[in-house]
């Protein structure tokens, strides 16, 4: 790309990737989660390039890149190009602004992590020419331009978790999200003497776009059911656990799992938020578990390699509790571990896990951190 050897950047933007801390899958159905962004992130770097509509885009991270015309915007048959796409149609219905501009991106988030770079490729860019054409857009504007992106040029339906942890975060925080009036509430998150430590398995199988999808069908099927009864209930979010033993010898079994998962998992959310205010570390560690117990079980969404790890952790005292975090079937697991301890169960860990699975483990530390923001 001719560009490159020429490029000046007029704006840098850092967009991060995001840990859940709990409250898996219960964006879609209208429940709580409780995100955060971390420190690893996509960098972009923006320049006005003087062409009417032609931009160019280029990752410097997988050296690729491609040229788009503002005026002839449709979906690629490359995956990484959808999401750059569908942020400039998305943005494109919203202002006439936007002219032709160069972006160089790099990231440090590790890939099929669980960690949504999706999400940060996505505000990052909205971030950036929002910033650089001066659109105007807010914060929410930019989150929910992006979620909507995904759903209609990448066809993963996800809920706006992702998107408001990577542009609303703030740093030594969680955010109690209600994912469905959009209210939120910054949760000071203190875990001395310990860490969020994460064991990326290094497996992405191939299930988690499709089956994601299927998961949230799925939910919808179980909510039709409980309405027939409950009409005034809208979402899973609203059926608490005596309303939904009613159905547990009518329901199909599978369907019956997938809302008891949610139903359970809105409680922890709330429960997670308030032992973290009161700093209960213990009860922080086993709704961790907890957690973990439904999503491979109830909701069928957890992997081989991920419920190893996690089981792995339960014999280790210096570890308060671990679960598969993300969409699933991969990516990472989240462990809070003593900080006098962090090496020595890196270390057992990735030994045991490549007996097991001949499969060398990464493993870093995240912190809760701010928002999609300005590099000066």
């Amino acid at each position: 790309m001719d560009f490159l050897k020429t490029f000046t950047p007029e704006l840098t933007i850092a967009s991060p990737g995001r840990i859940n801390l709990i409250g898996e899958h219960t964006d879609y159905n209208m429940g709580y989660v409780l995100p955060t962004a971390i420190g690893k992130k996509i960098v972009f770097k923006f320049q006005k390039n003087g062409l009417d509509s032609l931009c160019r885009v280029y990752s410097k991270t997988y050296d690729v890149g491609f040229e788009l015309d503002l005026n002839a915007i449709s979906k690629s048959e490359v995956e990484w190009e959808n999401y750059i796409l569908g942020v400039l149609n998305e943005i494109s219905k919203r202002t006439g602004q936007v002219q032709g501009f160069d972006c160089i991106l790099e990231s440090d988030l590790p890939s099929g992590s669980g960690l949504s770079s999706s999400a940060a490729l996505e505000c990052g860019l909205a971030f950036g020419l929002n910033e650089l054409f001066t659109l105007g857009l807010s914060k929410l504007d930019m989150v929910q331009l992006s979620q909507t992106a995904e759903h209609t040029y990448v066809g993963t339906q996800c809920g706006i978790m992702d998107q408001f942890a990577s542009v609303i975060s703030k740093s030594g925080h969680v955010i109690l999200l209600d994912c469905e009036s959009l209210e939120y509430d910054f949760i000071p998150i203190d875990l001395h003497p310990y860490k969020i430590i994460l064991l990326n398995t290094k497996v992405s199988h191939n299930l988690a776009s499709s089956e994601y999808n299927t998961r949230k069908r799925e939910c919808e099927a179980g909510l039709k059911i409980i309405k027939i009864k409950y009409p005034t209930v809208k979402s899973l979010r609203d059926v608490d656990e005596v309303m939904l033993a009613d159905y547990k010898e009518t329901m199909d079994a599978i369907l019956f799992n997938r809302c008891s998962y949610i139903v359970s998992e809105n409680k922890r959310v709330l429960e997670m938020a308030k032992a973290l205010q009161v700093k209960d570390l213990l009860s922080v560690g086993q709704l961790l578990y907890a957690a973990h117990h439904g999503i491979s079980t109830l909701y069928e969404v957890s992997c081989p390699e991920s419920d190893f790890l996690v089981e792995f952790s339960k014999d280790n005292p210096s570890v308060l509790g671990a679960r598969q975090t993300g969409g699933g079937f991969g990516g990472c697991t989240l462990n809070i571990v003593h900080e006098d301890t962090v090496e020595q169960f890196i270390d057992e860990a990735s030994k045991a896990y490549k007996k097991k699975f001949d499969i060398d483990l990464e493993a870093f530390e995240v912190t809760p951190s701010g928002g999609t923001s300005i590099v000066n």
